[in-house]
Parts: C-alpha cells; sequence; structure tokens
C-alpha cells in the first residue's frame, strides 16, 4: 500500500477537487462562458484533440529547441567562469541581468528583431531568455562545489588545469547542474508559452495562442482544454526529466 500512496494520494485528492467543482458549478448554475464544468472541459478537450496535439506539439518543439540551444550557452559560459575568478565576475552582471529582467519587456524588442514574419525566433529566444539563469547557476554552483582536499590532492600531483576539469569538477557538478536543468526545462516552457502570446502574434499557433484565441471568442470550454492540454504536457516533460535524473544520479553515486 505504501508503494501506492503517493500516486493514490494526490489522484484522490484531485479528484475531490473536480468533483467539488462539477457539484458547485451545477447548484450555482454557473454559466459556461463564465466558468465551464469539468466535464465540459473533458467534452472540449476530446472534440478538440487533433487540433490540440499538433498545437502542443508546436509548444513542446519550441520549448525543446530553446532548452537544449540555452542549456549549451549555460553551460559553455558556466564552464568559463568557474576557469578564473576574473572570468566570474565578469560574466555576473549579465547573468544577473538575464535573471531580473521580466521577459514581458523583452517581448516587444525581440518581436522587432526576429521580425513579422519570423515570430518563430522571437519565442525561441523568449523561452532561452528565461531559461538562462537557472541552468548557469546550476551548473556553475556545481563545478564550484568539489571536495577542497581533493582540489589540493590534484593540486598535490600537479594536475593540469583540464585534467582538474574533466576528472574532478565536472564528476561534482552532476547532482547540481540536473537541478538547474530541470529548473530551465520548466521556464523554457514558461517562455515558449508567454512567447507565443506575446511575441508570437498568432504565427505560431502553439497552446497559449490557442487559449488567447478561445477566450476571445468567449469559448471558455475550449480555452480550458487548451490550458489542461498544457497542464499534461508539462507534467509529462517533467516526469520524463525526472526518470532521467534518476537514472543519471544513480549512474554518478555508483
Amino acid at each position: 500500500m505504501r508503494r501506492w500512496t503517493p500516486i493514490l494520494a494526490p489522484t484522490l485528492f484531485v479528484g475531490l477537487l473536480l468533483a467539488l467543482w462539477q457539484g458547485l458549478c451545477w447548484a450555482l448554475d454557473v454559466k459556461t462562458y463564465f466558468l465551464p464544468t469539468p466535464l465540459e472541459i473533458a467534452t472540449a478537450l476530446v472534440q478538440n484533440a487533433p487540433l490540440l496535439f499538433i498545437s502542443a506539439w508546436r509548444t513542446l518543439q519550441t520549448a525543446l529547441v530553446a532548452f537544449v540551444v540555452t542549456s549549451l550557452l549555460a553551460g559553455f559560459s558556466a564552464l568559463a567562469a568557474a576557469s578564473g575568478r576574473i572570468v566570474e565576475d565578469s560574466f555576473r552582471p549579465i547573468a544577473l541581468i538575464l535573471q531580473v529582467t521580466p521577459i514581458v519587456a523583452l517581448a516587444p524588442l525581440f518581436q522587432i528583431w526576429a521580425g513579422i514574419d519570423h515570430p518563430a525566433g522571437a519565442v525561441v529566444a523568449l523561452a532561452c531568455v528565461a531559461a538562462f539563469f537557472p541552468i548557469y547557476s546550476g551548473v556553475l554552483a556545481g563545478l564550484n562545489s568539489a571536495d577542497p582536499a581533493l582540489e589540493r590532492l590534484f593540486d598535490l600531483y600537479d594536475a593540469s588545469r583540464w585534467q582538474k576539469l574533466f576528472r574532478l569538477q565536472l564528476p561534482s557538478a552532476v547532482p547540481q547542474a540536473l537541478e538547474g536543468l530541470k529548473v530551465g526545462l520548466g521556464l523554457a516552457l514558461v517562455g515558449a508559452v508567454f512567447g507565443e502570446m506575446s511575441a508570437g502574434a498568432g504565427g505560431e499557433e502553439g497552446l497559449a495562442w490557442r487559449i488567447a484565441e478561445a477566450a476571445h471568442r468567449m469559448e471558455t470550454a475550449r480555452s480550458f482544454a487548451a490550458l489542461t492540454a498544457l497542464i499534461l504536457i508539462a507534467a509529462i516533460v517533467n516526469v520524463a526529466f525526472r526518470l532521467i535524473e534518476r537514472r543519471a544520479l544513480s549512474w554518478w553515486r555508483g
């Protein structure tokens, strides 16, 4: 029973909330355009499944492209920053700017730079900005978390900078780097969704665009259906990365 508790407990709780939602909407006679019931949302989800699947793939594809690009940029930046105090201090202002600048303020600029004919570029760029800092800080913190005693041992044996990096710092960085990547993946999806709503301007018809389109037409059930599809994608991506993280940590600890 203990094995199934982590699955059954949240499932029953969510089911209870949905039943309460359904019952209150029926009892209070809430209009569909204001707040649809879970059954109406499920119906809209089934009816629009093919279109939502295409839009979901576009949103996920954008987020994954941004995640891969940002992982490479942030990873190499963290490696460079870990090579010396001067380099790290030089990179710090840029990293802080990317952390504190709201992507809502960058969306109009990226839309101009990408051009009206290439909205996908602006969406990917916004997703990259959203995901950069957690990946950079996670990798950098991991590289700097090597055991000082082992560092002194490497210095004692006159190890080269590359030997110290590949045999000590990179292996030590795995847990924190994976945590940064996990957070960055979630923020890449958030950035992609926001980019579709703002900079995308309808050119990239992802899930966020479907949510806005349905809301503008007062088709609230369809808007909730698209939101449900987005939540499902986020959950699937999170679970998939957790499985990868668990395997990677098992290999690292072994």
